[in-house]
């Protein structure tokens, strides 16, 4: 049975819908102009870089100084190309305004909280994501938040899990771990956890998150319609 659904959050949840049009913007005020063609390949190929067990392996998520290097790292080519743009870019993406819910990201947390689940945001990252659920309006649809730099361990090293389980009450066997990153989220399995990882997604779409909800409904419906184990009767056989 599954009574509580653990959420990655970038990438799974929400995405750096705006960060092209970010870069644009800001190039050209800064006085050298990235095209929109330019700063999407340069954006991609940062963000598939970092997704590597070894740019993981440097800890960003535990500390926002050590995020901040490790990205602008990442970033070499924007402050090549325009200086300064990598700086503000780094601000832009540690604030709400620079991410944004994937559009089936709202129905697929009610329907998660419809059934009856737990649902708790687990997530490697350096700076607090309650304000940019509730910047979205969505707060109220999260139990808990377990975080790496709250708990000095991250997903990728995989400590984070038996957290995540412990605040949310749960058996390995009850949970549903979602993410997108097998270097990470693919974790969970190593502690019991049924997980679904799905591919990524262009910004702006529907995630897919659905599948989600197909997964967690079906477990919750069978233990609802599973019969009550009988009693025994006292004083008798």
């Amino acid at each position: 049975m599954i009574t509580t659904v653990l959420l990655d959050w970038g990438h799974t949840l929400f995405d750096t819908a705006g960060s092209v049009e970010f870069i644009e913007s800001r190039s050209a005020a800064l006085g050298s102009p990235i095209s929109a063609d330019e700063a999407a390949a340069l954006h991609a190929d940062a963000l598939t870089r970092s997704r590597s067990a070894e740019e993981l392996a440097k800890g960003r998520d535990l500390s926002l100084a050590l995020h901040r290097v490790c990205w602008m790292s990442l970033w070499a080519p924007f402050e090549t190309r325009c200086p300064g743009l990598a700086a503000e870019l780094w601000e832009f993406e540690t604030g709400p305004s620079g991410w944004r819910p994937y559009q089936d990201a709202p129905l697929m947390l009610t329907q998660l909280k419809a059934l009856g689940l737990g649902v708790v945001i687990v997530s490697d990252v350096p700076f607090d994501l309650r304000q940019f659920f509730t910047h979205y309006g969505l707060d109220h649809l999260i139990d808990a938040y377990v975080l790496s730099s709250e708990h000095g361990v991250t997903k990728a090293e995989g400590g984070l899990f038996p957290i995540a389980l412990a605040v949310a009450r749960c058996e390995p066997n009850e949970a549903l771990m979602v993410g997108d990153n097998a270097a990470n989220d693919g974790n969970a399995v190593r502690y019991g956890i049924r997980t679904l990882l799905l591919p990524h997604f262009r910004s702006g779409t529907d995630r897919g998150l659905e599948a989600v909800v197909r997964v967690a409904a079906p477990a919750v419906a069978a233990a609802h319609a599973a019969p009550a184990a009988p009693t025994r009767r006292r004083g008798g056989r």
